[in-house]
């Protein structure tokens, strides 16, 4: 594992200077909108005072040139200090905070039945090649690919909520309910089947796919033959020698839709009503709110980032092959 850590801090490097770029792109785009906090804040109140106003964004740094609010939010984030949301009236890291264990529970949970779903139904689809099985799977994965989150999540809600009643409408657990710890882990179960399931049907669809596609390449290579044609049982060559080496673009594919899969986040916690950083990032767009909103974007970026960075370490232990130096 020795070799492992020059690999390890060179793109921990590279993870740095990613998040510094994210922060210096998002920090220009947002203030480069028209309108700001204090613009929203007289526009609610109906009028305020010029000279109100400008003390106002004296009070909130804006009245200084763009590069010096850069500068001096870049030595916030270092220290932790992502700012205080006017709107909210909390400091932003602490929004964060409360909201992000609800977004990790939704994609660990997605991504999690989205790659075990995709794998198995890769694996059926591929050892049945031209088949009827591999012709209903593929089908099934086109339909979900081409088929928008959010209208899966509302025909999730009008079909298992509003017609059979089995699943809640919405919401992260049951308003009022009195529970035990037990009690409460399967209310929880209940309310993230739904939105869960809604997101990882589309990340489904692409990870079978894949995986059909992959153990077709493996299979055509000249090991396959030969093992073949030593008499080696199908089922020991899919499972032994095919599955290890097809299941390789999977892993990466998993760490490159980390992104794509926050992205389907926000959508699906804005249906479903559940209160992650989607949900949260989602409202601070239209409360003009950038202090939150950065810090979300920021706390997004480089949580794709820190994955994407372990992804590398799984694929290179899976594959002593890509030659880590």
């Amino acid at each position: 594992m020795k070799s492992l850590a020059p690999y390890v801090m060179r793109r921990l490097g590279h993870g740095v200077i990613t998040v510094a770029a994210i922060i210096v792109l998002n920090f220009i785009i947002l203030h480069l909108a028209p309108g700001d906090t204090v613009d929203l804040l007289a526009g609610e109140f109906g009028a305020a005072d010029p000279q109100y106003l400008a003390d106002l964004r004296a009070r909130f740094g804006l009245d200084q040139p763009l590069y010096i609010q850069l500068g001096q939010y870049f030595w916030n984030v270092l220290q932790l200090d992502l700012g205080y949301s006017f709107r909210n009236a909390t400091p932003v890291l602490n929004l964060i905070l409360a909201r992000l264990p609800a977004t990790l529970i939704l994609m660990l949970t997605a991504i999690l039945v989205a790659f075990t779903a995709g794998l198995l139904l890769g694996v059926v689809s591929a050892r049945r090649v031209n088949t009827l099985t591999d012709d209903v799977i593929s089908v099934l994965a086109l339909l979900f690919y081409a088929t928008p989150l959010f209208w899966l999540g509302l025909m999730g809600i009008v079909l298992f909520s509003v017609k059979l009643g089995w699943l809640p409408t919405g919401g992260m657990y049951t308003i009022g309910g009195r529970f035990n710890w037990l009690q409460s882990i399967l209310d929880v179960g209940r309310h993230l089947i739904l939105p869960a399931m809604t997101l990882a049907l589309y990340h489904m669809a692409i990870y079978t796919r894949l995986m059909r596609a992959s153990m077709l390449e493996v299979y055509n290579l000249d090991y396959i033959r030969t093992a073949r044609s030593k008499g080696v049982m199908p089922r020991r060559i899919a499972f032994r020698h095919v599955l290890p080496n097809a299941v390789l673009p999977m892993v990466t594919m998993v760490g490159i839709q980390i992104g794509t899969l926050l992205g389907g986040a926000v959508m699906i916690e804005t249906v479903f009503n559940w209160p992650g950083l989607g949900r949260l990032a989602f409202d601070a767009v239209f409360q003009r709110d950038y202090n939150l909103l950065l810090g979300t974007m920021l706390f997004a970026s480089s949580l794709v980032v820190v994955i994407n960075i372990f992804t590398d370490l799984i694929y290179a232990v899976l594959d002593p092959r890509i030659g880590i130096k």
